[in-house]
């Protein structure tokens, strides 16, 4: 844990929503119980991936089951700490890509954000409304490579036009304020 709130205290936050998420995030980390695992019902960690083509014309994401939307990949921490193994765990189970065909474009963190996560049925059992402490990675592959869902949490992974985004994703909150800021990122940082 104390790898992560020093990872947590060496990002520098892109705006106003990362600073006060990251500032929260902190205080869980510090002084929170279970925050690695879901025993915490309140808040826990998860990790998630902005995986983007070479040209970054292209983002992969998943047609998510809870959702309803398409989403980018990611999950619960699980007990680990190391939130970059569990990013790339989750884009293994969710998409078929190994480790070996990803590529990490940064070493820290890429974004932050506390994300509310609504009271849902998963595998026949009631999950309350809840938060994720969430750290974001930036990743690269190849869209040549083969892909594959994870029909108990995904119907569908694709790769999807940055230009279309808006018009895919029908979380309007996860549109407006997390995709469109992971682009504008992403966009700065290869301009």
């Amino acid at each position: 844990m104390d790898n992560l709130i020093k990872q947590l205290e060496a990002f520098v936050p892109y705006n106003e929503q990362e600073e006060r998420d990251l500032s929260v995030m902190l205080d869980w980390a510090r002084f929170g119980a279970d925050v690695l695992t879901r025993k915490n019902k309140a808040a826990h960690f998860s990790a998630s991936a902005w995986i983007v083509s070479p040209d970054r014309k292209s983002t992969l994401m998943c047609f998510h089951n809870i959702y309803n939307s398409w989403s980018w990949m990611g999950g619960h921490a699980d007990g680990d700490a190391d939130l970059k193994h569990v990013v790339v765990k989750e884009i293994g189970e969710e998409c078929g890509l190994s480790p070996d065909k990803l590529h990490f474009l940064d070493d820290g963190i890429f974004s932050v954000e506390i994300l509310t996560v609504n009271g849902h049925e998963k595998r026949g059992e009631y999950v309350p409304s809840h938060l994720h402490l969430n750290v974001t990675y930036l990743l690269e592959t190849d869209p040549a490579f083969d892909l594959q869902s994870k029909p108990d949490e995904n119907k569908a992974v694709s790769w999807i036009r940055i230009a279309d985004l808006s018009k895919r994703v029908s979380e309007q909150w996860m549109n407006e304020r997390i995709y469109s800021k992971l682009l504008k990122k992403l966009t700065q940082r290869i301009s």
